[in-house]
């Protein structure tokens, strides 16, 4: 789907360019995400970490059960701190909003451990490091195909899914306006 006009030879990254495909799934794929209220306090913990300059979110995908992210986490913030604030925020706001609704899901969300007693996140989210063109374009076009999957039948094409980057890079969509082009991370 995306390619790119670069010579030959795909160059790599800056050693220093700290892109990541990072990936999230809700506590025993429990469709947590599927709500409208859920997916935008995703998209509004994107829009807070890019406006302060912690991350620059390069592509997104928000699905029922899981995220995919490519993002580059800028100095001085480290991948750590980034996962932290950023789960604990969205699992928190979540959770206020299951427990506004009386929603039965809060009992699936429960758990017994000693810092917490509920949990959104499956522990553990997969960090994956791109360091060339090549790789991080098979990451896109998979965040953005993800919807279009037999599985999900979200979308027919990935630019009609709402809840994603698609549509930046297909039809230069201007909906999220904390997304970059990852051509401006190379």
């Amino acid at each position: 789907m995306y390619q790119d006009t670069l010579p030959y030879k795909m160059p790599s990254f800056r050693k220093e360019s700290n892109v990541y495909f990072f990936t999230a799934t809700n506590l025993n794929w429990l469709k947590l995400l599927e709500e409208e209220e859920h997916k935008n306090i995703v998209i509004s913990s994107l829009k807070f970490l890019s406006d302060n300059k912690r991350v620059r979110v390069i592509a997104f995908v928000i699905m029922p059960n899981h995220i995919h992210f490519i993002w580059q986490i800028l100095e001085p913030h480290k991948t750590e701190n980034i996962q932290r604030d950023f789960l604990k925020y969205t699992a928190q706001q979540i959770k206020w909003s299951l427990v506004n609704k009386d929603s039965s899901l809060l009992d699936d969300i429960r758990v017994n451990a000693k810092d917490r007693s509920y949990q959104l996140w499956e522990r553990n989210p997969q960090w994956f490091a791109l360091d060339n063109v090549t790789t991080l374009l098979q990451k896109l076009n998979y965040i953005h195909n993800n919807p279009c999957q037999e599985k999900w039948l979200l979308a027919e094409k990935p630019e009609e899914y709402q809840h994603s980057s698609a549509k930046f890079y297909i039809m230069e969509g201007k909906e999220f306006d904390f997304l970059v082009s990852y051509k401006e991370v190379m």
